[in-house]
């Protein structure tokens, strides 16, 4: 059975009907299904577009309503107090007396009469050189100063008695002259090759051995006296009309950590550095341990006059950075339901003096702030915080010195 098409040629068409008329029935159908298929894409479009637009505003709507927990920190408050005015500067050791023991003259060594390391007397003999020759020329000129001195007696005894010229005596007188500064001189020499110490100190390791030739001025021993050491410092052109003779200086040392040696300051370069602009100032220190050893590398703290009373935070309080030093001041909120909250703002503050683990704040806070202490790397600015009930950490007995 064949179904008869509308398309089919041999299709019998209706009477009257033509060949161009069932064409016009084709782009009707066409528009028809265009519309359909171009709605459909719309709405697929604006669906689309809708949901996107409606997880955009959830997105929002949930980070707009989700809030971080607050962050445990541990607070301290600001505290007005007066702090030491100290000028810190760096400087080193040394002794006030400190000498290389060398011999006058050369010889070769006979005796040496000291222990190394051992503290000695001004006077006590050191190392003996050979001076046997000297020892036989004092001899010599001794006979012939008591020779002399017979003569000169003689001939002064008959000159008494007119039976002798004036110039007998003269000659007897400077015979015997002649022979005393004989005998002083070798005695000078002889006392030359007994090295002794030339004041009373603790002396250093010994460099030379019996039957060594020593030159003049080689170098025996090291004598320092560590009853006192002198303390050099030097100080900037705009510190010099701050600092004064007879100021209290304060010493740290690397072999005492925590240690405090007290000295004055006894001489103040009267000419600055045309070179660096600096002063150089000298303190002297007692040192009756002789703790304080010449050449040790030393923090000197010079006291100045009392400042008034500061605010002042621990040093982990305040985050030094490139671009400023600041600290988080803790805040109090209230919200819309009536309920208070604490916050944390990054206050930007200006840092002063810095000492026993403290820093004075010049600028930035008031006494009685609460600050953070621990915990600065979790927050940021306006970040919620819950203060924790442990203590701040404690300052350290021996802080680090800058």
């Amino acid at each position: 059975m064949t179904v008869p098409v509308e398309d089919d040629p041999n299709l019998q068409r209706p009477a009257g009907e033509t060949e161009t008329s069932a064409h016009a029935h084709k782009p009707v159908r066409l528009r028809k299904w265009l519309i359909i298929i171009g709605g459909g894409l719309a709405l697929l479009v604006v669906l689309f577009v809708g949901f996107n637009a409606f997880r955009s505003h959830m997105i929002a709507q949930f980070f707009a309503n989700m809030k971080p927990p607050p962050v445990t920190v541990t607070a301290v408050e600001a505290k007005s107090e007066v702090i030491p005015n100290l000028l810190t500067t760096i400087g080193d050791l040394v002794a006030v007396h400190q000498v290389d023991v060398s011999a006058d003259v050369s010889g070769r060594v006979t005796d040496i009469l000291f222990t190394a390391g051992a503290t000695v007397k001004k006077g006590d003999p050191l190392v003996q050189l050979f001076d046997a020759p000297d020892q036989a020329d004092l001899v010599s000129y001794k006979a012939q100063t008591l020779n002399a001195q017979l003569a000169l007696d003689r001939a002064k005894a008959l000159l008494a008695r007119s039976f002798g010229p004036q110039a007998t005596v003269d000659q007897a007188q400077a015979a015997y002259d002649q022979a005393s500064a004989s005998v002083a001189k070798t005695q000078a020499v002889i006392s030359q090759k007994l090295v002794r110490a030339p004041f009373d100190g603790q002396l250093g390791v010994r460099r030379v051995e019996v039957g060594q030739f020593l030159s003049a001025g080689t170098l025996i021993v090291t004598l320092t006296d560590l009853s006192k050491v002198y303390a050099n410092i030097t100080v900037t052109e705009k510190d010099r009309a701050i600092i004064d003779v007879g100021q209290e200086v304060q010493i740290l040392v690397d072999a005492y950590p925590g240690r405090v040696f007290k000295g004055k300051i006894t001489t103040i370069e009267p000419q600055i550095s045309a070179e660096t602009r600096n002063v150089r100032v000298q303190a002297t220190l007692d040192n009756p341990e002789y703790l304080l050893k010449p050449g040790m590398f030393a923090t000197v703290s010079i006291v100045l006059p009392t400042e008034p009373a500061q605010v002042t935070l621990p040093e982990t309080a305040v985050d030094y950075t490139l671009y400023g030093d600041s600290v988080f001041l803790i805040k109090e909120t209230k919200a819309d339901d009536g309920k208070t909250s604490l916050i944390a703002e990054r206050v930007p503050v200006t840092t002063g003096t810095r000492i026993h683990g403290r820093v004075a704040i010049a600028k930035g806070l008031k006494a009685g702030d609460r600050v953070v202490a621990v915990g600065q790397l979790k927050l940021q600015s306006g970040a919620a915080v819950e203060i924790s009930k442990d203590p701040p950490p404690p300052i350290p007995a021996k802080p680090p010195r800058y």
